[in-house]
C-alpha cells in the first residue's frame, strides 16, 4: 500500500484557522548588564634583570627569612615567659603571709604614765588594708609612684621609656636614676622575688643590698614576678602588700607605723596634707623623714597635693587647704625618738628583748616627759646666754627620784638625737670635789660631827713610789681650826684628805662603791679630792642614796617589759634602792652638811624659790671638768661640764656654769611642786659639839682633834713643797 502522504507538508496549528493579526509587541527596556569581563590569561610578570633584581630578591629573601626566625623566637619566648610566670604565681603564698615581713621586731617606749615616746626596731604598727586606709593615702600613693597602676597589667612599657628618656637627657645611663617601675615592680622588689631573709647566710645589709641590686637580669627577673602577682592577686592586694613593706623612715614598716610614728593617728584617719607627707617618703624615707627636716617633708608634700589636684583626687580647694595647713609632727614625733633616754634605756636591757630582738616588746620606763623638757629647756637657755658663740663645750644633766628612778637625761648639748654619744652615761671623768661627801659619809658612820674640827694647814705626804705630795687649797690659804661643815662648805682640800686618812682610804673606797661609783678608785691621798673617774649617772645615782637615808640605789629606767599582745610583764624594774651604806642618821647629818654648800658656800648659785637644797660643786685640776650634783626633799639632779677632748674650761668651775645649769633645770622640774624640808639632822639634834680643848694646839676634845698630833706623824706635817700633778683643786 502506497503512502499517499508521504512528501505532503505536516499540519500545523495555525493553519487550521484564520490567519489572526498580530499584536505589536510593547517594547521591553532591559537593565544594563554589566560588561562581562573576559577572563584573560594572567601573563607573568617581567623580573627585573641586572643588579636591582637580584638585590631585590635577596632583599625579600632576607625578609622572609627574618620573620620566620622572628615568630619562631617570639614562640619560644613567649612560652618561656608563661613558664617562668607559672612557675612564680605557684610559688607566691597567700596575701596575708606577706604583709609583715620585718627581719627584727621593735620596741614601743612608754613613759611613767603609759605614753608612747619613743620606738627603736622596726615598727609595724598593724596591718592596714587598701580599702581601710584613709582614701587620701591610698590617692597620694597611686598619684606619686604610679599613676596608670589600676590600668597597666604589672610592667609599664610606657612609664619605662620615659625613664629612659629622662635618665638619657640628664646625662645619665638609660637605666641610671628613675626606674619606671611600677607599683607591683615595687612590691616585687620589697618581697626580694619571694627570697626569705636567713641571718645564718647573710646580713640584714647584705640581704637588703642584693633585694636593691639594679642589674638588668635583676630588673627583667622583677617584671617577670609582678607579672606572676598581676596573675594571683587584685589589684587592691598588691596595693595593700605595698602599704604594709614599704620602709617609711624612723624605724617605721608600713603605712600604719609611719602614721603613727609621725602623727601619733592611725593611717585611717590621716587628711589629705599628712598623705601627702607620707606619700613623699616613699622616694627617700630617709632624706624627706619629717624627724630630720620638717620643712624640707612639707615642700615634697606640697608637690605631692599638686600631683593629687592634676590626676583628680583633690579638688581645688581640698589641694589649697592641703598647700595652706601642712602636716606637723606629734609631740613624740618632736621628741626625736626619745633622745637620751631611750638610748640608754635600750642599752640597759637585755639585748635579746631591745637591740636584737625578734619581737614586737612594750617597754614602760620612768621617763616623765614634763622633767625631759624641762632639762632640755635648761640646757638650750644657759648655752644660748651664757656662753659664748661658738663655743664647743659640752654638758649633761640626770634628773632621778630618791630611789633611782630616772626621770630625765640629757646626754650633750644637742638634745634631739638618738644614737649620739651619751655623755651622761658613757664618758667617765674625774670627779673633783664632787667625791668629797663620802669622805665625810665615812666619818659621820663612825660617830663623829659635823661640828667636829680639823687643822687646815699646810700638809705634805710622803707616797711610796712617788716621793712627797703636797694638796693644796683653792684659794692658797689656810684656814686653821675648821669645823666639817665648813670644810665641805668652801671646799677645803687639806681637812679632807686629812679626814680620808684618819677613817682610812679602804672605808672611804667601800662607802663610795657602796653608793653606787663603781669605775675604779683611786689608790692614794688623791682619793679624797676626786681623782677617780665616775660617771655622770652613778654620782647623781650616789646622792640620791644621800638623800634617801643612807642605802644605795641602782639608777633604772625600765619599770616593765612585755610582748605585744601579753598582759603579764616578762621582766620588772631592774634597779631602785639597795642595802643599807650608812646609818640613817649619818646620811641626815651628811644633808645637813651638804645644804649649808647651797645657802652659805661654794655652791649657792643653785638657790631658788626659797626651797631647801643641797649638793656640791666639784673641779678637777685645770678645771677640765665642771659638777654639780644636789637635790631637793623631792628629787635628785646631776650636771657635768667639760669638753670631749679633755680642753680645760675657761673661767667654769663647779660653782659657776653647772651650778646654773642645775638651778635652771630645777626651776622647771619643781614648777607645781609642793615646798618640803630636806630629810636633815642638825649638830644640835645628833648630839653635843666637841669644842678645841685649849691644851691641844689647834685639836679639838672629839676623835678628829685628839689625834691631829698622830696625823701629823701619819702625814708628814710641813709645807713648801709643790703639790702632785693632777690633783682635783677646790670650788669658787
Amino acid at each position: 500500500m502506497s503512502d499517499k502522504r508521504k512528501g505532503k507538508r505536516p499540519l500545523v496549528a495555525d493553519k487550521r484557522y484564520a490567519a489572526q493579526p498580530k499584536k505589536p509587541r510593547k517594547a521591553t527596556v532591559k537593565p544594563k548588564s554589566k560588561p562581562r569581563r573576559t577572563a584573560r590569561r594572567k601573563t607573568p610578570a617581567k623580573r627585573r634583570g641586572g643588579l636591582i633584581g637580584l638585590f631585590q630578591r635577596l632583599l625579600r629573601w632576607v625578609l622572609r627569612l627574618i620573620w620566620r626566625i622572628t615568630w619562631r623566637i617570639g614562640a619560644v619566648v613567649c612560652l618561656l615567659l608563661s613558664l617562668a610566670v607559672g612557675y612564680y604565681y605557684t610559688t607566691l603564698p597567700e596575701v596575708t603571709e606577706l604583709l609583715d615581713g620585718r627581719a627584727r621586731g621593735s620596741v614601743t617606749l612608754l613613759d611613767d604614765r603609759g605614753q608612747v615616746f619613743a620606738w627603736r626596731g622596726d615598727q609595724f604598727g598593724g596591718v592596714v588594708t587598701a580599702d581601710t586606709v584613709s582614701p587620701h593615702l591610698r590617692n597620694a600613693i597611686v598619684a606619686t609612684e604610679d599613676k596608670r597602676f589600676y590600668r597597666h597589667f604589672g610592667i609599664s612599657p610606657r612609664g619605662i621609656a620615659s625613664a629612659v628618656r629622662i635618665n638619657l637627657s640628664e646625662g645619665r645611663g638609660p637605666l641610671s636614676g628613675h626606674g619606671g617601675s611600677t607599683i607591683t615592680q615595687q612590691v616585687a622588689k620589697l618581697l626580694c622575688l619571694g627570697v626569705p631573709y636567713d641571718p645564718a647566710v647573710q646580713s640584714e645589709a647584705e640581704y637588703e643590698a642584693e633585694c636593691r641590686r639594679g642589674t638588668i637580669k635583676r630588673k627583667a627577673s622583677e617584671a617577670i614576678y609582678a607579672l606572676a602577682m598581676e596573675a594571683k592577686y587584685s589589684k587592691n592586694d598588691i596595693l595593700t602588700i605595698y602599704m604594709n613593706r614599704a620602709f617609711l623612715g624612723a624605724g617605721a614598716r608600713g603605712f600604719e607605723a609611719a602614721s603613727q610614728r609621725y602623727f601619733g593617728k592611725s593611717a585611717a584617719n590621716v587628711t589629705p596634707a599628712e598623705s601627702a607627707m607620707l606619700a613623699g617618703l616613699l622616694v627617700a624615707p630617709t632624706r624627706f623623714a619629717p624627724t630630720n627636716d620638717l620643712t624640707r617633708s612639707q615642700r615634697r608634700a606640697a608637690t605631692i597635693v599638686r600631683l593629687m589636684n592634676e590626676q583628680g583626687y583633690l579638688s581645688e580647694a581640698e589641694a589649697r587647704s592641703a598647700r595652706n595647713n601642712p602636716a606637723e609632727l606629734s609631740a613624740a614625733a618632736e621628741a626625736r625618738a626619745g633622745g637620751y633616754f631611750a638610748d640608754w634605756v635600750m642599752s640597759s636591757g637585755p639585748e635579746f628583748f631591745t637591740r636584737k630582738t625578734t619581737e614586737d616588746v612594750i617597754i614602760r620606763t620612768t621617763l616623765d616627759q614634763r622633767m625631759q623638757r624641762a632639762a632640755d629647756d635648761a640646757m638650750k637657755w644657759v648655752f644660748e646666754n651664757k656662753i659664748r658663740a661658738g663655743s664647743k663645750a659640752q654638758a649633761a644633766i640626770v634628773v632621778m627620784s630618791a630611789d633611782g628612778a630616772v626621770r630625765a637625761m640629757v646626754g650633750g648639748r644637742k638634745t634631739r638625737v638618738s644614737g649620739a654619744f651619751n655623755r651622761a652615761v658613757q664618758a667617765k671623768r674625774q670627779t673633783g670635789s664632787a667625791f668629797k661627801p663620802f669622805v665625810y659619809a665615812a666619818a659621820l658612820d663612825l660617830g663623829y660631827s659635823p661640828n667636829d674640827t680639823v687643822m687646815d694647814e699646810p700638809l705634805t705626804i710622803n707616797i711610796p713610789g712617788s716621793g712627797p705630795w703636797t694638796p693644796r687649797n683653792y684659794t692658797n690659804r689656810f684656814y686653821g681650826s675648821v669645823s666639817l661643815t665648813r670644810a665641805l662648805k668652801d671646799s677645803l682640800n687639806i681637812p679632807a684628805v686629812k679626814v680620808s686618812e684618819f677613817v682610812g682610804r679602804d672605808l672611804v673606797r667601800q662607802v663610795a662603791s657602796d653608793f653606787g661609783l663603781q669605775s675604779d678608785l683611786a689608790a692614794g691621798p688623791a682619793l679624797a679630792l676626786g681623782a677617780s673617774e665616775s660617771t655622770l649617772i652613778e654620782m647623781t645615782g650616789a646622792y640620791a642614796g644621800i638623800l634617801n637615808g643612807g642605802s644605795s640605789v641602782t639608777p633604772y629606767g625600765l619599770v616593765e617589759l612585755r610582748l605585744l599582745g601579753d598582759d603579764a610583764p616578762v621582766m620588772g624594774t631592774g634597779g631602785g634602792i639597795g642595802e643599807r651604806v650608812i646609818q640613817e642618821s649619818a646620811a641626815q647629818q651628811l644633808v645637813y652638811m651638804m645644804e649649808k654648800v647651797v645657802s652659805d658656800g661654794t655652791g649657792q648659785r643653785a638657790q631658788f624659790g626659797g626651797r631647801a637644797l643641797a649638793g656640791k660643786t666639784g673641779t678637777t685640776q685645770a678645771a677640765r671638768d665642771a659638777w654639780f650634783v644636789g637635790f631637793s626633799a623631792d628629787y635628785v639632779a646631776g650636771v657635768w661640764m667639760g669638753y670631749d677632748d679633755n680642753t680645760p674650761l675657761t673661767g667654769v668651775t663647779g660653782a659657776g656654769l653647772p651650778a646654773e645649769i642645775w638651778r635652771e633645770t630645777m626651776v622647771r622640774v619643781h614648777e607645781g611642786v609642793p615646798i618640803k624640808p630636806l630629810p636633815m639632822m642638825t649638830p644640835s639634834q645628833a648630839g653635843e659639839a666637841r669644842e678645841p680643848s685649849p691644851g691641844q694646839q689647834g685639836s679639838s676634845t672629839g676623835p678628829v682633834g685628839i689625834l691631829e698630833g698622830l696625823l701629823r706623824d701619819i702625814l708628814g706635817g710641813g709645807s713648801g713643797r709643790q703639790p702632785e700633778p693632777n690633783v682635783s683643786g677646790s670650788d669658787r
